[in-house]
């Protein structure tokens, strides 16, 4: 399944530890949103591994699931086509 994760965090050191840890699961899509392709399995584990660097009372963390009629509606323009332009993309 192909997911959406995007954030938005205050602290600098933190912002930068999250995206680190997301970049092990998909790909950056823009400064602060990932394109993930990702099992129940590895889901959980992106967050278990994501939230101890969001602030609940001052952070979001937003993971959109994306279903087969949504990917036949995406658009995208600019050098960043998605996540479907990466061969060899390694998802852990």
């Amino acid at each position: 399944m192909l997911y959406l994760v995007s954030y938005d965090i205050v602290d600098t050191k933190q912002r930068t530890k999250l995206a680190k840890k997301l970049l092990n699961f998909g790909r950056r899509v823009q400064y602060s949103v990932f394109e993930c392709d990702l099992t129940g399995e590895q889901l959980a584990e992106l967050k278990k591994q994501a939230l101890p660097f969001v602030d609940l009372e001052k952070d979001s963390l937003r993971i959109y699931r994306l279903c087969e009629n949504c990917l036949q509606n995406l658009e995208s323009f600019g050098v960043k086509k998605g996540w479907e332009d990466d061969e060899g993309v390694t998802v852990i």
